[in-house]
């Protein structure tokens, strides 16, 4: 068994332990947001963590009606500037490690400005988990394989956690939080199916990742974890942003990832869909909707609905599996992609 699949199985008891062992540290955050009255988030990040800021986005956007903007660090570190951020606004770093220098400036410049600073990490004495005013610590235990599958989920667990507490209706928030993890755990249960799917994509070079809305972070995610691990060219894109130029390049055979959970971003996505059936794609659908399953080559079903909100954390492992047994099925090692290292410092 693989490191990396090792991982992934151990994700579904993470997001448990999340919910169970960290909301007391996730509402002093939450203390710190109201009491400073906090109008605007920063959020800088990179590779996984930056997919896991696209799902903060999101969340934070749409649930709390906090406008987000995701920092380039390079403003920071290569240009020596500092945006007019304040006392209204909350700057978050994300970094598994906790030891990428863009990241950990950042929130170093943040607090000089006098921004609420926190970050979300996987080792609590990192130099990023000691630079910001609440660190938020994943309990993932150390992470092995270089292709980040349970920090990655950790991550958003963690987010989802502050959303909740941000939210008038907690019990309910937190009961969809927990029955996400059970749908996580049902999902590793796909794990024999989609083996024995991926050998039909032994030889695919380049493909497509499609999401919308919350699930767009899960295009994100995926298209990276195919790169890294199996050497595919893939892409993502938001189904918006697709049909608006990429859609050309889509003929008759071409692999499209579709991402289409239940929810507001579902209708879009079948639109979607049934816009690309006349260029004859080869459609591998990850949905728990069967209408949806039907139109596709290769159909993945989620094993439950949950609130859209909180389906990246159950997509997500589904696409984990998919590209650990497709990275197998190419004779590949997922555990070492060539050229890579766990912690990649960047400036």
């Amino acid at each position: 068994m693989s490191i990396m699949l090792d991982e992934i199985r151990q994700q579904p008891e993470i997001v448990r332990r999340t919910i169970e062992t960290e909301f007391h540290r996730v509402e002093a955050v939450r203390d710190a947001i109201l009491s400073r009255d906090i109008r605007f988030a920063y959020i800088a990040a990179r590779g996984t963590s930056d997919n896991a800021a696209h799902y903060a986005k999101y969340v934070l956007e749409i649930e709390h009606g906090i406008p987000i903007a995701l920092a380039a660090p390079s403003v920071f570190t290569l240009y020596d500037a500092v945006p007019h951020l304040d006392k209204n606004a909350l700057v978050m770093g994300i970094s598994q490690s906790g030891t990428g220098p863009d990241v950990i400036s950042v929130i170093e410049r943040a607090r000089t400005t006098g921004a609420l600073t926190m970050c979300i990490t996987n080792d609590a004495s990192s130099p990023l988990a000691k630079a910001s005013e609440y660190p938020l610590v994943t309990p993932a235990g150390p992470e092995k394989s270089i292709a980040a599958t349970k920090t990655y989920t950790a991550a958003m667990a963690m987010i989802a956690l502050l959303s909740t507490s941000l939210d008038s209706n907690r019990p309910e928030r937190l009961e969809h939080l927990r029955r996400t993890a059970d749908i996580m755990q049902e999902t590793l249960g796909l794990e024999d199916a989609i083996r024995r799917l991926v050998d039909r994509y032994e030889h695919m070079t380049n493909c497509v990742v499609i999401g919308r809305g919350y699930n767009h972070c899960t295009a994100l995610e995926i298209a990276l974890k195919l790169t890294e691990t199996c050497y595919v060219g893939a892409k993502s894109f938001s189904a918006a942003d697709f049909l608006h130029g990429p859609v050309a390049q889509i003929d008759a055979g071409f692999p499209v990832l579709l991402i289409a959970p239940d929810g507001k971003a579902y209708k879009p996505m079948m639109e979607l869909a049934a816009a690309l059936k006349n260029r004859h794609p080869d459609v591998i659908a990850f949905a728990h909707n069967l209408d949806f399953l039907a139109g596709s080559e290769t159909a993945i079903r989620i094993p439950g609905s949950i609130p859209e909100w909180l389906s990246p954390l159950v997509y997500t492992i589904a696409g984990q599996l998919f590209v650990h047994w497709l990275a197998f099925a190419k004779d590949l090692d997922p555990d070492h992609p060539r050229g890579l290292t766990k912690i990649t410092k960047t400036k």
